[in-house]
């Protein structure tokens, strides 16, 4: 009975990563990346999101619910998993362990982001382009914004890989190293438009 949970959950785990949690991080990209358009741009993408009706019942159930199911339900992965890198030093295991690292910090880096522009616009503060630009204006911030989205964007576009093995996508040997392939090009052009939304604010 523990080990049919154990499986089930996984299996969520792995799907609510992907759906709705990575598609929100991809719109969440892209929205921002309109801060390389200018601050006009930024803030008419900005103020549209957050006229979506029914915005409450989307954000509690389709973003925070999975996130942070997806991200409690992974720190007890991390933490009970056998890392052995040292002894079988593979690619994948050490894909494995910075899965596990990156789970932890992007959970901080994420929750940091929520408090300092979700809650603080429930407060009263208003999300704009002018926030941001104030938050990155602290080197700090800036070189913690930059870990954070490189880390969430791997931690995503890994993730990938593991949600199309977990799921009987990618079973053959062939199938997996292509989708290593793939999966590092998402890497890439994610952590690309991230970092460009992040300069675009400096």
């Amino acid at each position: 009975m523990a080990e049919n949970r154990e499986f089930y959950l996984r299996r969520l785990h792995s799907l609510v990563g992907v759906i709705p949690v990575g598609i929100f991080l991809i719109q969440h990209l892209v929205v921002n990346h309109f801060a390389t358009r200018g601050e006009q741009a930024f803030n008419d993408a900005s103020h549209f999101m957050e006229s979506l009706p029914f915005r409450l019942f989307l954000e509690i159930f389709i973003i925070f619910v999975p996130l942070y199911f997806h991200a409690i339900y992974g720190v007890y992965i991390a933490f009970t998993a056998k890392n052995n890198a040292r002894r079988y030093g593979t690619f994948r295991n050490w894909m494995f362990i910075l899965q596990r690292f990156t789970g932890i910090f992007t959970l901080i880096f994420v929750t940091w982001h929520i408090w300092e522009t979700r809650i603080q616009a429930a407060l009263g503060a208003e999300v704009n382009f002018h926030m941001m630009e104030s938050i990155l204006a602290d080197p700090f911030m800036l070189a913690f914004y930059i870990a954070g989205v490189i880390s969430t964007v791997f931690h995503f576009a890994n993730g990938l890989w593991s949600f199309f093995v977990t799921w009987g996508i990618t079973v053959s040997p062939r199938s997996q190293l292509i989708s290593t392939y793939v999966t590092m090009i998402v890497f890439i052009a994610l952590s690309i438009v991230g970092i460009q939304a992040i300069f675009a604010f400096v």
